[in-house]
């Protein structure tokens, strides 16, 4: 019998019964003694076009009962590897967007004092600010893989300093991210300027277009993203489920043609493998517009995939 905790198999109760917890895996509301703390975080009044992904972390935890604990390709065995748990959703304050990024942030603060690494679901975007905000409490400037269709480096949107489409340029701004080891993989479509990509590049960030991954595998492109961060350098992974089609991710807020393969954002999370992981999150599915709920199970898989890439996890 394992020592960690195991997901509750589809052979021991039907997937469509027994409780919600994401991966059916048990739930607590702490996360001491925990190696890795999957976190909701049910915000959207950072978003600036659709509503409704207040709505992802629930969705999400109700599809991820289709997941199983083996990655066949990879041959990864996460719960058998580390000590895993559903620590719930953050409490925010629905009304005031300023008052909610402070939970968040305190909130993971709190899980980070029992070295837990966070995997969280969104929400929209603007999540990742807190978080980074926490995270670099502890670790320094991370490196950043970031996985969008959105540079999400405006100055400002609406007068809004924060904003879900603002926090990556708040998160050089402040130091919370390294530019030089961070990569934006799948921005593309359409912009306000022929220069809205170019803020980032000039902190040195490293922008790969949509355009430049089409009708290929990622595999080299992940080999150079570790290359240049190593393997030692603490490192965020923050995922924006509308870097992928709206073909295999029509539920988000924000969706632009053109985007990544399904595979495409499986072989991404794989090459995150051989990085110093600290934290990840899966953003802006939106159920709302997620009627078939195949968005909400892909990104289920992804954090599945998340899980599997982080430092320490037992490849069989």
């Amino acid at each position: 019998m394992s020592k960690f905790n195991q997901p509750l198999s589809g052979n021991e109760m039907p997937r469509f019964a027994g409780h919600t917890s994401m991966f059916r895996l048990p739930i607590d509301a702490s996360a001491e003694g925990l190696d890795v703390a999957i976190v909701g975080v049910p915000l959207d009044i950072g978003t600036s076009n659709r509503t409704g992904t207040r709505y992802g972390p629930r969705q999400i935890r109700s599809e991820s009962v289709l997941v199983r604990p083996y990655g066949m390709a990879t041959g990864a065995a996460p719960f058998d590897s580390f000590q895993v748990a559903d620590v719930g959703d953050v409490a925010l304050n629905p009304y005031q967007l300023d008052k909610s990024i402070d939970i968040i942030e305190r909130r993971y603060a709190e899980l980070l004092t029992h070295d837990a690494t966070p995997v969280s679901m969104g929400g929209d975007h603007t999540i990742a600010l807190p978080i980074l905000r926490a995270v670099a409490k502890k670790y320094g400037p991370v490196g950043l893989v970031h996985v969008d269709a959105h540079a999400d480096v405006n100055d400002e949107m609406f007068g809004e300093k924060i904003t879900h489409g603002t926090i990556f340029r708040r998160a050089i701004e402040e130091r919370l991210v390294d530019p030089d080891k961070m990569f934006q993989i799948g921005l593309r479509a359409t912009g306000y300027g022929v220069d809205d990509f170019d803020w980032a590049r000039k902190q040195g960030v490293t922008v790969v277009l949509a355009e430049d991954c089409w009708y290929k595998s990622l595999q080299p492109l992940m080999q150079q993203v570790r290359d240049v961060i190593g393997s030692d350098h603490p490192t965020y992974l923050s995922f924006d489920i509308d870097g992928l089609d709206p073909s295999v991710a029509p539920g988000t807020g924000t969706p632009e043609p053109g985007g990544l393969t399904g595979s495409q954002g499986l072989e991404i999370i794989r090459g995150c493998f051989g990085l110093n992981l600290v934290g990840c999150d899966l953003v802006e599915v939106s159920p709302p517009y997620d009627t078939t709920g195949n968005t909400a199970l892909l990104a289920a898989n992804l954090l599945f995939e998340m899980l599997c890439a982080l430092p320490g996890c037992i490849r069989r």
